[in-house]
């Protein structure tokens, strides 16, 4: 029985909510299902190829014939300097989840220069032979949040977040939900090897972002200037906090429940996924 509505005389209205819940689901499920056919029919791009420019890390990577092994699919390339390459020269803190062979530090140490400083989380303690100059490992699983609490208070705000760990949804969702709020203004949250259709961290992602386009308005229509308002979320606020500090929404669009607050995070998720070379 639900709470608040005890006794038969209100059966009727918990199957009209039952019945509506159930619509509801079912268009989701069908509008989801429509996106994931239509990728058959996607039309083509033709065979040319596109010249990519010169990219560092790619270099990097073919050029390493011994030494500590780096793990990576060799399209991510061109997408790491995409949202990378603006920091490359500063002084920028990068963590990376899942250290393995110890290679990829190397390179994001050598990609960002000597004012990079590079944290690597594993689980296996014998990941800590990595460090080096400006490069700290910690030792701890990515689904404990205590861990992650601790994290935090040993290193400063972070501009970039690789998550290349686990690979399994609790681990991902945990990271996320704990490292989001450590990430600076503009920063960048990539998680790696998002494996499958319907995979279930895709889906947690797409829940934040069902979230963040909620709305409850309110009616006021004796305030000529607030009409309709709508409430928002902590996740909201400090989503559109970082869109407008970092230029990403024009002030003319602006609304009348813009947060006082500026602090926040930037809520930019990557997710991606296809022949794995390493050296």
């Amino acid at each position: 029985m639900l709470r608040g509505l005890p006794g038969e005389g209100n059966m009727p209205m918990v199957v009209s909510l039952l019945r509506r819940l159930l619509r509801r689901l079912s268009r989701q499920y069908r509008a989801t299902n429509r996106g994931y056919d239509s990728c058959n029919y996607w039309p083509g791009e033709g065979s040319a190829t596109v010249e990519q420019p010169d990219n560092q890390l790619r270099t990097f990577f073919d050029n390493r014939k011994v030494g500590n092994v780096i793990w990576k699919w060799l399209h991510y390339f061109e997408i790491y300097e995409r949202h990378f390459s603006r920091f490359r020269g500063q002084e920028v803190h990068v963590a990376e989840i899942g250290v393995a062979s110890g290679g990829s530090l190397e390179m994001w140490r050598d990609y960002f220069g000597p004012n990079a400083h590079i944290y690597g989380v594993d689980i296996n303690p014998d990941c800590k032979v990595y460090e080096r100059d400006g490069i700290k490992v910690f030792i701890g699983d990515q689904a404990d949040r205590s861990f992650w609490r601790d994290f935090c208070t040993k290193v400063p705000k972070l501009d970039i977040v690789i998550d290349d760990g686990g690979h399994k949804y609790e681990q991902q969702v945990v990271s996320l939900e704990e490292l989001l709020p450590h990430l600076r203004p503009n920063g960048v949250y990539l998680c790696e090897d998002v494996f499958s259709a319907f995979n279930l961290f895709a889906s947690y992602v797409g829940g934040l972002a069902h979230k963040l386009n909620e709305t409850r308005p309110r009616e006021s229509l004796g305030d000529p200037e607030r009409r309709l308002v709508s409430d928002t979320t902590v996740f909201q606020k400090r989503a559109f906090s970082a869109l407008s500090r970092n230029r990403l929404i024009p002030p003319s669009h602006s609304v009348p429940c813009t947060p006082a607050n500026s602090s926040g995070t930037s809520a930019r998720f990557f997710s991606m996924t296809t022949t794995k070379g390493y050296r």
